[in-house]
């Protein structure tokens, strides 16, 4: 795995130091691609400032980094996928997901090297732990091939590109920039995960003692991220700007891959509990986690909602 790489990405707009009314600094960590597109734009066009709220986001290299963050207490509110969060609450029962704030199923997509024009010449592919094992094992079984036969080398997902170009994967399952990247690299895009029946929540996660006694600030930072979402959505320029200030992937890259997102800050619904519970035997069978989270109470179901009105 490759070492994770935290950077704090300050300019949120702090409160003048000494100031009565001065917010508690609120890390959020959050990956460097578009899906995190909503947190750029709140950073990047001051709605937290606007908000009062003294944030700061913390840049990782996505795969399970922000929520590990959370957990060693560096952030204190991350955006990770269901499939990522899940395996890491059975080992970090405080964790608790508070919102939704994105999903899809055309996001990520199957990159294969130069060369293998089928499928089954697949010999080995670079995976990061969670949403893309869990894909990447899907994507195997929708081509009949036994998982078994095909060797997961693990790495970051910047690390995806680097790997396909020199030959030592045949192909991965991830997100952009990571796949414009392989393409350029000399790999081709075959297909979307839900072209074989996956589809992808990303949650915000918070660690329950922070949360318990921050529930006010954390509800008005979801707002935020929900108002930033819906720029997102309407405005996709913007957003591609945001990111390009925030990240450095091209405008016009982001404005492409933006429409494959669905952006909306919501609660937690049955299906979403449903989900995450196949998600949980998937990675069981897989021998990939030991022990069951407590769904029920790790995913606070209306919780958004509750403390809103």
């Amino acid at each position: 795995m490759a070492a994770t790489l935290v950077l704090a990405l300050s300019g949120c707009g702090r409160p003048a130091s000494g100031s009565s009314d001065a917010q508690p600094l609120v890390r959020i960590a959050v990956g460097v691609d578009a899906a995190f597109a909503p947190f750029y734009v709140a950073k990047q066009e001051g709605l937290f400032t606007k908000a009062g709220l003294n944030v700061e986001l913390t840049q990782t290299e996505g795969g399970p980094a922000p929520t590990q963050t959370v957990i060693a207490g560096a952030a204190q509110l991350a955006g990770n996928s269901d499939a990522t969060i899940l395996p890491l609450m059975a080992k970090a029962p405080d964790l608790r997901a508070v919102a939704v704030f994105q999903e899809s199923s055309k996001y990520l997509k199957v990159v294969l090297g130069k060369g293998i024009t089928d499928p089954h010449q697949i010999k080995k592919m670079a995976v990061a732990p969670g949403l893309l094992t869990l894909s990447t094992v899907r994507y195997l079984e929708s081509k009949g091939i036994d998982r078994a036969s095909v060797q997961f080398v693990k790495a970051g997902p910047p690390d995806f590109p680097t790997l396909l170009s020199k030959g030592e994967v045949d192909g991965y399952v991830a997100f952009d920039p990571w796949v414009t990247r392989g393409v350029e690299a000399g790999g081709h895009v075959t297909e979307t995960i839900g072209d074989f029946g996956v589809k992808y929540v990303q949650w915000i996660v918070a660690d329950r003692t922070w949360l318990d006694a921050h529930t006010d600030l954390a509800t008005k930072i979801i707002k935020v991220i929900g108002e930033a979402s819906e720029i997102v959505t309407t405005q996709p320029q913007r957003a591609a700007d945001a990111t390009e200030k925030e990240v450095k992937i091209p405008a016009d890259q982001t404005v492409k891959v933006l429409p494959e997102i669905t952006f909306a800050v919501r609660d937690f619904t049955n299906e979403d509990l449903v989900s995450s519970r196949e998600i949980v035997t998937f990675f069981q069978q897989e021998k990939l986690m030991d022990s069951s989270p407590d769904i029920d109470r790790a995913i606070l179901k209306g919780w958004f909602t509750k403390n809103s009105t």
